[in-house]
Parts: structure tokens; sequence; C-alpha cells
């Protein structure tokens, strides 16, 4: 899983059988301090509840696919969850 952050939205007129009514939206990556962390991606709302300026965790690959309702759809990204909040441990030894 990664973290990220709904920068946008993408409409499409037509859509493959099976993505219908999922919204596609643009995320941005980010590490845990929410810098940017690599490009942008496509990534299905399999929670329905995404919106831009919301942070989020989201999968790739197989996994992307299987959350969805159909996972036999051509996804590559899907947005599982929404972040309410990030607590980093300072003494940890990978902290920033």
């Amino acid at each position: 899983m990664r973290l990220g952050e709904v920068v946008g939205t993408v409409v499409a007129s037509t859509k493959v059988p099976g993505l219908e009514g999922i919204r596609l939206l643009i995320v941005q990556p980010i590490d845990a301090t929410g810098k940017a962390a690599g490009g942008a991606v496509v990534a299905a709302d399999a929670i329905h509840q995404a919106g831009v300026g919301e942070r989020v965790y989201f999968v790739a690959s197989r996994e992307a696919a299987v959350a969805l309702p159909n996972s036999f759809v051509p996804v590559d990204h899907a947005i599982l969850g929404i972040v309410d909040q990030i607590h980093l441990d300072p003494t940890a030894k990978d902290a920033p």
C-alpha cells in the first residue's frame, strides 16, 4: 500500500464493461511527511468516497483490480481508504 493525495479527476465518456460507475481519480503518491514521491497515477475509487484534496491509501498491480466489484477489469491502481491521520514515531529507526 502507498500513500497519496487526490489532485484531480478523469472524465471518461466510454469505459470497459465492469468499470461503469467507478470514478477515476488522479493521485499524487506522497511519503509519510506529505512530500511528492513519484509521478501522479490514475486510480479507480474502490471506496466511492475519495475527493480532490484528500489523502488516501492505494494499491497497485493485481491487487488494484481485486479491490473492485468486478475483479477482471484493466486497472493499475485502486484507492482503498481515506487517511484521517498520520503519526510518525520520532524514535523509529527510519523516521524522517
